[in-house]
């Protein structure tokens, strides 16, 4: 049980692999006949916004399906315009807008149209209203042409049969309305993934109870339950568990017990927080083994979050199969188990729902206010951007904020992102290029 202390690299790595893994079973199942039935469920167009795709979606015509004019203006044949210079004058032969059916221009003629509508059959270009003359009937156009101009062809953006979503993908608006403009009334996503969470701690008391003397509100429930959901996946919060090896045994068998419930249906993760340190009462490492748990890493050269746990236990689900149990093993301090969340457990739980996201995301940035000191860890630090430019060329400035250690939740809250201090730093200078974690 007692694993080499890992640098974050070296962990980053280990589950960089896991994640790669999940993915390629991911895949297996969706190219297999049980795709209908594993981890995934039918799900309305309206309700399936933040959820994973399970299946492709496919044009159905082409995209559009017919040629349709960009702008508001007039219909024409580049062949009737006269010489750059001359103004050419054409009949207005008619007008469609956006729904009506295709017409036909005359030669030597001009049709009025409107944005989105289709394109006359025989005209090659849309000159812009503001970019003409209109007489009566007539049409005066002094300027050149491209055929093609302002019009979107026929399949220009997809052909029928197209794969114009495929399985991973995260369904925000642009998404559905694209499966809508292609008929889809609903479709197969993956089932959310369930986090059971298993805080641990004497000194916890319910958030409505005022603590008595030594004790503290537990926070970690809250959380771990808002970080999981807003990692895609449905958070289960477990009863309390005190720091005793029976209490333990006890807790992590009533988790095995739910989890076993939603074996075939959903894919499920335990998250404990709290006890995988190395004081008196940790007792959460030795518990997990008495339940033949393996350990990936049983701590990371991270500040905070360094005793993190990673490993897998078996389990039966109700039908007497043996499975393994994904887990985490989290620090109780706060800001150390939201730190550890962000880097470890978040992408399994996205490589769990099936989504290809690449996590955790780090962006460029300049840190605003010096960092003295030595990292002999890597350390992420509470700071704030007030640019919402993160990604861009030009690299915002953050700063950090002050705070008091991994259990100040108030500086945690003050702050939007996660300075990154590599290990061996001799100290950070103002204006220095650094990584940042969004919180």
């Amino acid at each position: 049980m007692d694993l080499e202390l890992l640098s974050y690299g070296e962990a980053a790595e280990m589950i960089a692999r896991e994640v790669a893994r999940l993915r390629e079973d991911a895949e297996a199942s969706e190219r297999s006949a049980e795709v209908n039935s594993n981890y995934s469920e039918w799900m309305a167009l309206q309700d399936a916004r933040g959820r994973i795709l399970a299946q492709r979606i496919l044009a159905d015509r082409d995209q559009p399906a017919f040629a349709r004019s960009t702008r508001d203006g007039y219909a024409l044949r580049v062949g009737d315009l006269l010489p750059t210079g001359t103004t050419t004058t054409l009949p207005i032969a008619g007008s469609t807008r956006a729904g009506e059916a295709v017409a036909e221009l005359p030669p030597g003629s001009s049709w009025e149209i409107l944005t989105g509508a289709t394109i006359p059959r025989g005209a090659d270009a849309v000159v812009m209203q503001e970019h003409v003359e209109v007489s009566g009937e007539r049409v005066c156009v002094n300027r050149a042409l491209k055929a093609g101009e302002n019009i979107v062809q026929q399949g220009a953006e997809a052909r029928a049969g197209d794969l114009l979503l495929a399985p991973g993908t995260l369904m925000g608006a642009a998404e559905l309305a694209l499966a809508a403009s292609c008929g889809y009334t609903k479709m197969r996503v993956r089932a959310r993934p369930r986090v059971l969470i298993l805080t641990t701690g004497d000194e916890l008391g319910e958030p409505e109870i005022f603590p008595q003397a030594g004790q503290i509100r537990n926070s970690n429930a809250t959380l771990l339950r808002g970080l999981a959901e807003e990692a895609g996946a449905e958070a289960i919060v477990l009863p309390s568990a005190r720091d005793e090896d029976s209490a333990l045994d006890d807790a992590i068998e009533a988790a095995l017990k739910t989890a076993a419930n939603f074996a075939g249906k959903a894919p499920v993760l335990l998250v404990i927080a709290g006890g995988v340190s190395v004081g008196r009462f940790d007792l959460v490492e030795s518990a997990l083994a008495r339940r033949k748990a393996r350990f990936h890493f049983t701590g990371v050269a991270i500040q905070p979050g360094k005793p993190v746990v990673f490993g897998e236990m078996p389990y039966s689900d109700a039908d007497g199969d043996e499975g393994p149990l994904k887990f985490f093993g989290l620090p109780g301090n706060p800001v150390s188990a939201a730190v550890t969340f962000r880097l470890f457990v978040e992408p399994v739980i996205s490589a769990l729902a099936g989504s290809k996201a690449e996590l955790p995301r780090f962006w460029p940035a300049r840190i605003e206010n010096a960092w003295v000191g030595k990292a002999v860890l890597t350390r992420f630090l509470p700071a704030v951007s007030e640019s919402s430019a993160m990604g861009a060329l030009d690299a915002p400035m953050v700063r950090l904020v002050a705070w008091q250690g991994s259990g100040d939740l108030a500086a945690f809250a003050r702050s939007n992102c996660l300075v990154v201090i590599p290990a061996e730093s001799r100290g950070m200078e103002a204006g220095e290029k650094v990584r940042v974690l969004l919180r």
